[in-house]
């Protein structure tokens, strides 16, 4: 036991992971505030500035470029920063901070579920606005509870398990880079006519970076009552999802508490179709609840997990 305790201690890559979640989990930094937001909004103003929508071969040049402007600088910074800070793993440690985002949807969750159970539309929709592309200004409360069980299940597989997943990976210069891309990802986001298809070069790359873990997560999520069954249906219905990763994310989860997700969603003035996934329950209040408790005790399993093998890991190194 003291061999195991001496390992985490001089590896200090499992103490830097539960401390950043510890700090994350007492003092979020607001989200108005966050870099990362402020990063999101830099995103925006770059594709108004390059995203001319011409010819489409120029436009996805346009994006590709974009992206490696927007990306390759940050990375160059993280790297060059690390050998000049005085404790490796405080480094660690904030751009991990910066990359976690586990308590804004547990907000998100925890406020459209009050909001939902008082049949308060107008709050929901004002609520839900800065986290998706899509209109919410006439959505209805099936809209509403469908958009954000959607919203909660990728906002807690992006921005806590993927961002997890790289951190063992590639540190934290990894875990921050992916949420860097998973934001450019939003702002530019295919699924609003003007971006498409500028946004299709760094969808592609999110999309193989979250291939793995979201996958992983999903098998998770199954595991359990009726996992068969559920399985079988995540199967048959993530063929017809365009991203892998969310598909199956999406279906296992769908599925798992049988809540009717996907269907017609409108971004811009353009209404998009898209397949029906998961059982026949409609979202409410209290699936939002059910949805909440499942994600986090599997996020807690995912993260003792991770923990077990980066001991592992580490023991061996």
């Amino acid at each position: 036991m003291d061999e195991i305790f001496h390992t985490i201690y001089a590896n200090g890559a499992l103490l830097v992971m539960w401390g950043a979640l510890l700090f994350h989990l007492i003092l979020p930094i607001p989200r108005g505030a966050h870099p990362v937001t402020l990063w999101h909004k830099f995103a925006e103003i770059l594709a108004d500035k390059v995203n001319t929508n011409a010819s489409y071969a120029q436009s996805q040049l346009s994006g590709t470029l974009a992206w490696l402007l927007m990306i390759l600088p940050a990375l160059v910074v993280c790297i060059a920063l690390k050998p000049l800070v005085w404790q490796p793993q405080l480094f660690e440690l904030a751009l991990l901070l910066l990359a976690l985002d586990w308590r804004s949807q547990e907000q998100l969750a925890n406020r459209m579920a009050a909001a939902l159970a008082k049949e308060d539309k107008k709050l929901a929709r004002s609520l839900l606005m800065p986290y998706v592309n899509r209109d919410t200004a006439t959505l209805s409360p099936l809209g509403l509870g469908k958009a954000s069980a959607e919203t909660i299940i990728m906002g807690f597989g992006r921005n806590v398990v993927c961002v997890l997943f790289w951190y063992a990976l590639l540190g934290g210069i990894g875990a921050l880079i992916y949420r860097l891309m998973v934001e450019l990802a939003r702002a530019w986001s295919p699924s609003r006519p003007r971006f498409q298809p500028f946004g299709l070069p760094v969808i592609r790359a999110v999309a193989v970076l979250e291939f793995i873990p979201l996958r992983l997560f999903s098998v998770l999520i199954i595991a359990g009552h009726h996992a068969a069954q559920t399985l079988h249906r995540t199967l048959q219905q993530s063929r017809s999802w365009p991203l892998p990763g969310p598909a199956w994310l999406l279906c296992a989860v769908g599925n798992k508490l049988e809540l009717s997700l996907g269907g017609p969603a409108i971004y811009g003035e353009q209404k998009a179709v898209r397949v029906k996934i998961g059982g026949r329950i409609a979202p409410s209040a209290i699936h939002l609840s059910q949805l909440h408790r499942l994600l986090a005790w599997r996020i807690f399993a995912w993260i003792l997990i991770e923990s077990l093998l980066l001991v592992v890991i580490y023991r061996g190194v």
